[in-house]
């Protein structure tokens, strides 16, 4: 399965580091390819250096601004024109979506794919990977426009709330068929 996870480039401590390792090992090892922004630095690097590691496959979608920290070695590396051509060709090349902790950009890519699938634009399954609870006010936020009928489909239709790779990755596995 190809596996498009948005996550931060930003040099993170061990707290965000060590989950996110050891959700590429799962990646890599169940065979998956990992589908991302490219990237050789920060978070990005330490997710893609665990898949590879795994023997998994490495699937980088670079933006031309960024083109100098992506990485040098990948299966595949694209480079976008600009932030909205990045995002549509990680959707494009991606069986379905994890959320990983970030900043602006990785909140952005987020609520993106949650409004495609609301309008039915895309039925791939998205997991937000609540890690160290990072995402708890988020999760708070969508349950609140969930009950206040604010989503014209069910929250649970939207998207997966995990609290570790073994729970994200065992959701997209059986969303996908995979046994």
């Amino acid at each position: 399965m190809n596996i498009c996870v948005f996550l931060s480039a930003a040099d993170l401590d061990d707290r965000y580091t060590r989950p996110a390792r050891e959700f590429a090992e799962l990646l890599g090892k169940g065979g998956h390819t990992l589908v991302w922004g490219g990237s050789d630095v920060g978070l990005m690097k330490v997710v893609a250096d665990g898949v590879e590691q795994a023997g998994g496959r490495l699937v980088g979608v670079s933006v031309d601004f960024l083109q100098a920290k992506a990485r040098p070695r990948a299966d595949e590396m694209v480079v976008a024109k600009d932030l909205a051509e990045r995002k549509a060709l990680l959707l494009g090349k991606s069986d379905a979506v994890v959320i990983m902790v970030g900043g602006t950009g990785t909140l952005d890519e987020a609520t993106e794919i949650l409004e495609l699938k609301k309008h039915g634009l895309t039925d791939k399954p998205v997991v937000l990977l609540n890690t160290e609870g990072f995402y708890d006010g988020l999760k708070q936020q969508f349950q609140r426009m969930d009950e206040e009928g604010f989503l014209p489909v069910p929250l649970t239709d939207l998207v997966f709330f995990a609290e570790d790779g073994v729970a994200a990755l065992a959701y997209l596995e059986e969303s996908a068929g995979v046994q």
